[in-house]
Formats: structure tokens, sequence, C-alpha cells
């Protein structure tokens, strides 16, 4: 069968690649992107989560490397130390495939890692720099990592980079950088505030915009579970024991909420792991390790999992709260149900979530309605059909007092007589609606 990708007219050791990965066909922001960066040509990305935009960046990136050139070509931006460490890991899997005469050297500096030594390492130039925006940027500073000749800057996850307050530390790498410089931001959203930078070093950028045709994986189901002023973190832990999972995220939309809801379970019997911003590195590269091995079952984290974490094998996500931002929930479940597999995402709501639901069914999703009973999960009626059901009544009514009309001559009883036939004739059309 012919792989797709080598229509791009990849280096064989791209291709050789593509096919280890197991890629026989590119998405769509892939079909988009690749082009227009082996073109040269500056642009921004627009998709969710699970759309395969690190290899739409980094398969052409690679192949415009230059390695008999002992220089840094080409900077890639990610707001998190994992992000990072994982775009770092799949440029790793594609160049082990290179010609050992013509090998590209890449590296990859984040926080937490001892600078000094990093320094006295960068007596020789990587070809490809992956990493977080301060510590690319400190080692810029230090005069250690030269990047004036680097034409290429990627910038992944960029409102997110923005919400962080890295953006200025992107800015300030960008500086020392070639007028000539191509960009590629990547952004699941394009806010206001991120306009100024883009335009300060995009001129006329070509827009791909992946529209949300399917918001979330066919395979996934969403679950509605209303928590009718019970303990929340009780409802927790019995949906837990109920699904049993593979590995399940508990999403909360605060650190503090995060340990609280840890410590709750941790307390109940569970293994349970925490991902937050408040972990220092040394804690959070120890439970990233224990993550990856399975050692927990259950994980408690912040949003920061969301979009800056790839963890692989989840079965289960249970919204604790829903996030402020809409968009995060298409985050968050797009943990699960990935590559083929199957998954569920539960959230457990309050009756202040339900414009939030509302607007969540707008864009697509279908929920199913649960709840916890002595038996286990058990499917109930649909939270709306009250609201259906008061709709209803109210068109009868009006049908009702449309036909019956009070008479010109009033006789004794003729209020009751009115009533009964309106009774009738409401009753008839509820009979009718029924049938509907």
């Amino acid at each position: 069968m012919v792989n797709e990708f080598e229509r791009f007219k990849f280096q064989p050791f791209i291709i050789k690649s593509i096919e280890k990965l197991g890629f026989n066909k590119p998405t769509e922001i892939q079909e988009r992107m690749i082009p227009l960066v082996l073109k040269g040509e500056s642009a921004i990305g627009q998709s969710q989560t699970g759309t395969g935009k690190t290899h739409s960046y980094i398969l052409p990136i690679l192949e415009k490397i230059d390695p008999t050139q002992k220089e840094v070509q080409a900077v890639i931006c990610a707001p998190t130390r994992e992000l990072a460490t994982q775009i770092y890991h799949q440029i790793l899997k594609v160049i082990e495939n290179c010609n050992p005469e013509q090998m590209i050297t890449s590296k990859l500096f984040i926080g937490g890692t001892d600078k000094q030594r990093t320094i006295e390492k960068l007596k020789v130039q990587p070809q490809v720099v992956i990493g977080t925006p301060g510590r690319i940027k400190d080692l810029v500073t230090e005069q250690a990592l030269f990047i004036h000749k680097a034409e290429i800057l990627v910038v992944d996850e960029a409102d997110m980079m923005l919400d962080m307050g890295f953006i200025q530390d992107v800015d300030l790498i960008a500086t020392k950088m070639p007028t000539t410089l191509k960009m590629f931001v990547f952004s699941a959203t394009i806010p206001e505030k991120l306009k100024p930078f883009l335009k300060k070093y995009m001129e006329n950028p070509k827009y791909v915009h992946i529209e949300k045709r399917n918001i979330a994986a066919e395979n996934l189901q969403h679950l509605l579970l209303p928590s009718r002023h019970r303990n929340k973190m009780e409802l927790v832990y019995e949906t837990l024991l109920q699904f049993n999972p593979y590995l399940a995220i508990v999403f909360t939309n605060t650190k503090k909420m995060t340990d609280k809801v840890a410590d709750y379970l941790i307390e109940k019997g569970l293994k349970v792991g925490r991902v937050h911003g408040d972990l220092n590195p040394r804690e959070r590269k120890k439970m990233m390790k224990q993550i990856a091995d399975l050692e927990f079952q259950y994980i408690v984290a912040t949003d920061l999992a969301a979009r800056g974490i790839d963890i692989e094998g989840i079965s289960h996500i249970i919204n604790y709260e829903l996030p402020t931002d809409l968009d995060f929930y298409i985050h968050r479940v797009g943990r699960t149900a990935r590559a083929g597999t199957s998954g569920i995402a539960l959230t457990i709501y309050e009756t202040s979530d339900e414009d939030a639901l509302n607007q969540l069914e707008k864009m697509g999703i279908q929920f199913k309605n649960v709840d916890l009973k002595k038996e286990g999960l058990v499917e109930i009626e649909d939270r709306n059909r009250r609201k259906t059901r008061k709709r209803v009544e109210d068109d009868a009514e009006k049908l009702a007092k449309s036909i019956v009309r009070k008479p010109q001559k009033v006789k004794p009883g003729y209020k009751k007589k009115m009533q009964t036939e309106m009774e009738q004739i409401k009753k008839r059309q509820r009979k009718l609606n029924h049938k509907k």
C-alpha cells in the first residue's frame, strides 16, 4: 500500500520514521501545514487537541535542516516542560533513522534542570532546539545558546503561552533571531491579546483553521451525573469504584481543589497521583515517571494536564467541575478515546451549570443522563424533560383556550362547563403529543 506522506517528497529517513510510527495518511492539519513549512511561509495553525499538529511541523522542519551546518537552525517553544519533553521525544523518534554521516542533532532545554551543566554542554550547538521559553531565553542571554542564524521559530499552544505569561519570553527569543525569520504558531484559540505579538513577527501569514467537525471522538461517551446536593467527593469516589478504570483523570479547576480531591481519595484507600502547577520540578518529574510506569490508577489534575501533558492509556475522564472556558472541556475529554480506543467522560454537575451544559450541547456534545443508585450507575431521564413537558402543557393550554370560548349569554355553571371542555381538549392533545 502506498504511503500518502510520500507525495511530500520527504527524505528516506523521514519516510522510514513515518512508517515506523504507523502513519499512512496525513491528518487535515498535516495536509495543509506541511507544504507551508516546506515552502518557508509563516503560518498560524488553529486546531483542537488530537489533530496531529506536532508532526505537521516537526516532519517538514527536519526535512529542511542542513546536517552539515553545526548551528541552531530551528527553535521550538512549548509552554510546559512536559509538552516540550514530548515534542523532543517525537523528534528523536524521527532522527534516529538518519544516516549516521548526516545525523541531525536536537537538544531539550527546560526549567528544573542544572543550568550551569547545560551551559557547559553547549560547546557544540544543536541544530534543533526544543524547550520552555524561560530556559531558552536564559541560555541565549548567557550567550551559551546562539540562535541568531536560526530562521525557523515554532510557538506551540500559543494561547496557553499567553495565559501563563510566557509570551514576553518568546518575544525576547524572536528578537534575537534573523529578520528573515519564518514563524509557525499553533493554538487552539486566537485571543485578542495574542494578536499584537502575531502582527509584530508575521506579515500576511497563511491561516490554517481546522473546523471542529467532530468536536469529540466518536467512540467517546459523555455522561452527566447530577450532584443533587450530595457530597461531590463521595460521588467521585463511588463512580471511580463503579468504573474500575484502566487509568482515570479527575479534573478540577484549581490547584487547591486538586489537592482536596486527591487527599480525600487517598484517605479512602485509592492510590492517586496529582498534577498541577505548584509541584516543584523534581516532584513533577517523579510524578510523570510514576504515571508513565502505571503506578497510579487515578490522577487528579488541573487543566495543565488537559493540554500540556500527553498521558497514554486513559480510559475515563471525570469532570469534578466544569471548566470556566468550555474549550477546555474538549481538551479534557480529548485525553481519552484516542487512536481508535473507546472512552468515557463523566461530568458531575450542579443546577448552576445548566447554561454551560446547554452551550456544550450547542457545540455538538450529546450527553447521556445517569445517576448513582444502589445498583450502580443507571440511565435516567433527560435533565431537560421537565422543560419539554412544561412546554407541551403550555401549548395544550393555548389550544384549549382558543377552542373553548366564553358564551355571549352567560348561564349558571358556565365556568365549570368551560373548564370541563378545556380539560378534555388538553387531555386529547397530551395523548396526541405522547403518540408523536
